[in-house]
């Protein structure tokens, strides 16, 4: 049987649930329709779930729809449960984005979109709600238009001349073949999809199934069945813990197949499949082998994480959603710190983006979290699992650092009968793209192990800034070069030069704090979009009326994190509970307070004894230690910038140009 996985995706109440169990019924895999108020959903299968009437774990659904098995997976819609949500993309075929006709495109509908366009994945979308009074189809596909883009076409009356004039505008061979012969083939509208020309969209109502059956034949007639090649090879994208305490790993088959008992390369070790699952609801049937194109849960796997490939599969970039805020976890009197962190380590397997840490100088346990209900979830989740009440401390911003210039870091490791010497470059980045790592290094002046011995140090830890010890970001870090000594020199040699290397360049170079900014959405009564203007200029931020409609207008804008996290709450107040507030992260931009922040933080650089930014050289037998001010005075190969003015003379000496 051909095989495909969908994800549904949503803004939170936008009937995305609704909608897989809409799917699911009129496929025949359920006799009767769940709903999230009547805490029934065939897929919200979690207490916490039924209880709050929002998703929070993806789960998954099979259902048959002609000669194709669908895989549905049902994503959270609430943003403090994106990064659940991000982990599914990566093993889609399709998406279907679920738009509220009452909200329209929102906030974060913008953020799934960017992430569906940076993950490449074809989506269908389904407008959701119809039968509420008011709907105007036609301004909704203006709407998904001007926001989302003109690859927005309705493909409810298609094989009409308008249907194929949309389809024409949206790629040039559409366009070809239809201005040759008046029509567009299904075949070519099916690689228009899957290719992200063309963006289909449905209109109808989840809860009452209207539209559905139409929309679920259209996914049967206009998806691109994938093709998989022979050799093994897989995508984990989750981590569970089933109700006996199993280790699950959730993961794709990309490749080939998988049986029980098939060893796996897992985090360098080798490890057993013991059991396949494969899961719809909260049923599983274990199978003793599957094939590609299928999503199941294996036991075995002690080391797997979210992201990893096996087999032929490489692993995934970083996820691009992260948490912004950090909270110490208080834990109740008497209960031992050093017993309740692997307890707490389980809960980051299973969402990586806690980073739960032990701040050895502070002497507690801290956790990244996306936001205030992932708190509330966390806190019951604890309680429930380990039996303990954990308390969360205040949250504190996280910040990072970057450069404004480039600047050429330096790093020496010379104590007695070692020796490692390191130049880096540090470029500054686009806002956004993280951290780069490369070399442009000579082999001739060091070999390529060592090359890569650098670069892997390089990525293996978590570099700190100058100015708050923050993390840097948005510069590319390239080898340009370096020495070893023919006996002297081991493998911690380079760790400690390239570390130093890059401390030393950070002291150098004009460094720049950076914070996380929402882009929000404020929908209030127009009579108070005055005060909401006042209020976001003092949050320093900017805002602009984007509609309005009726007593009602919608401010859009972007704001510190910082100063607007807590607004939702003067929001419900001063509109008396008629305002909403929608926040999504937008990334890491300079700065408001810059100065104030780093006086408050009051990070030494020069005493962060465990991320040094002086080399230590070596005279007369022993080693002695240099600040990174001298550093230069001391190294032993040229400066990059002076051989780089070096050849340019010569060159022009000569009359070869290097350009």
């Amino acid at each position: 049987m051909k095989k495909l996985v969908l994800g549904i995706l949503a803004h939170v109440d936008a009937g995305k649930t609704t909608l897989a169990e809409s799917m699911l019924y009129l496929s025949g895999r359920i006799r009767k329709m769940g709903r999230v108020d009547n805490k029934d959903a065939y897929l919200d299968t979690w207490e916490l779930e039924k209880a709050r009437g929002i998703t929070i774990f993806s789960k998954q659904a099979i259902l048959e729809l002609n000669d194709i098995e669908i895989t549905l997976l049902d994503t959270p819609g609430h943003v403090d449960f994106s990064a659940e949500m991000e982990r599914t993309l990566q093993v889609l075929d399709y998406a279907i984005l679920v738009i509220s006709a009452a909200d329209g495109v929102q906030g974060h509908t913008k953020t799934l979109w960017r992430l569906l366009d940076l993950y490449q994945i074809p989506v269908l979308i389904f407008i959701n709600k119809m039968d509420l009074n008011g709907m105007d189809k036609v301004k909704l596909i203006k709407e998904l238009k001007d926001q989302l883009g003109d690859g927005c076409v309705e493909f409810e009356e298609v094989e009409t001349e308008g249907f194929y004039e949309e389809l024409a505008i949206c790629d040039d061979l559409l366009l070809e073949t239809y201005l040759k012969t008046g029509r567009i083939e299904t075949l070519d509208i099916k690689k228009a999809v899957n290719a992200r020309k063309i963006f289909p969209c449905f209109f109808g109502s989840a809860l009452k199934c209207e539209g559905v059956e139409p929309f679920l034949q259209s996914i049967a007639k206009y998806a691109q069945i994938p093709s998989y090649p022979e050799e093994f090879g897989a995508r984990i994208f989750k981590i569970t813990r089933d109700e006996e305490g199993n280790r699950l790993t959730h993961l794709k088959i990309k490749g080939g197949r998988l049986k029980v008992k098939d060893v796996l390369t897992v985090g360098g070790r080798q490890e057993k499949v013991n059991q396949i699952r494969l899961y719809s609801g909260q049923k599983f049937e274990v199978r003793s082998e599957i094939e590609a194109g299928s999503v199941c849960a294996v036991t075995g796997l002690s080391q797997s994480k979210p992201g990893e490939g096996l087999g032929s599969e490489k692993a995934t970039v970083k996820p691009v959603l992260e948490p912004v805020l950090s909270y110490q976890i208080i834990l109740p009197e008497g209960c031992d710190p050093r017993v309740m962190l692997p307890k707490l380590r389980q809960l980051e397997e299973e969402q990586p983006e806690l980073r739960i840490v032990w701040d050895e100088e502070l002497q507690e346990i801290q956790a990244k979290i996306m936001g205030e209900v992932q708190i509330e979830i966390l806190q019951e989740l604890i309680q429930n699992r380990f039996g303990v009440k954990v308390v969360f401390g205040v949250g504190k911003i996280i910040y990072k650092e970057t450069i404004a210039k480039v600047v050429e870091g330096v790093g020496h490791f010379e104590p007695l009968r070692h020796y490692a010497e390191v130049h880096l470059l540090l470029t500054p980045g686009e806002p956004g793209s993280g951290l780069e790592f490369g070399t442009e290094c000579s082999e001739d002046l060091l070999s390529k192990s060592w090359q890569r011995l650098v670069l892997t140090h390089l990525e293996e830890k978590v570099h700190k800034g100058v100015l708050t010890g923050s993390p840097i970001t948005d510069m590319k870090i390239t080898l340009v070069a370096g020495k070893a000594h023919e006996k002297h020199t081991a493998g911690g040699d380079f760790r400690e030069a390239t570390y130093r290397a890059v401390r030393q360049g950070l002291m150098e170079a004009e460094s720049i704090l950076l914070e996380p900014y929402y882009v929000f959405e404020l929908e209030l009564p127009a009579k108070m979009v005055g005060r909401a203007m006042a209020d976001i200029e003092k949050m320093h931020g900017n805002g602009e009326i984007s509609r309005t409609s009726g007593e009602m207008a919608v401010i859009i804008g972007s704001a510190p994190v910082a100063t607007m996290r807590n607004y939702h709450q003067e929001v419900a107040n001063y509109t008396k509970g008629m305002g909403r507030l929608f926040c999504t992260l937008k990334g890491y931009e300079p700065c408001h307070n810059a100065a104030e922040v780093i006086e408050q933080i009051g990070y030494d650089a020069e005493r962060d004894v465990e991320n040094p930014a002086g080399s230590v050289f070596c005279s007369h037998g022993s080693g002695f230690l240099v600040p990174w001010n001298k550093v230069k005075e001391y190294m032993h190969l040229e400066s990059y910038f002076s051989s780089v003015i070096t050849r340019k003379s010569k060159d022009a000496f000569t009359g070869i140009s290097t350009g």
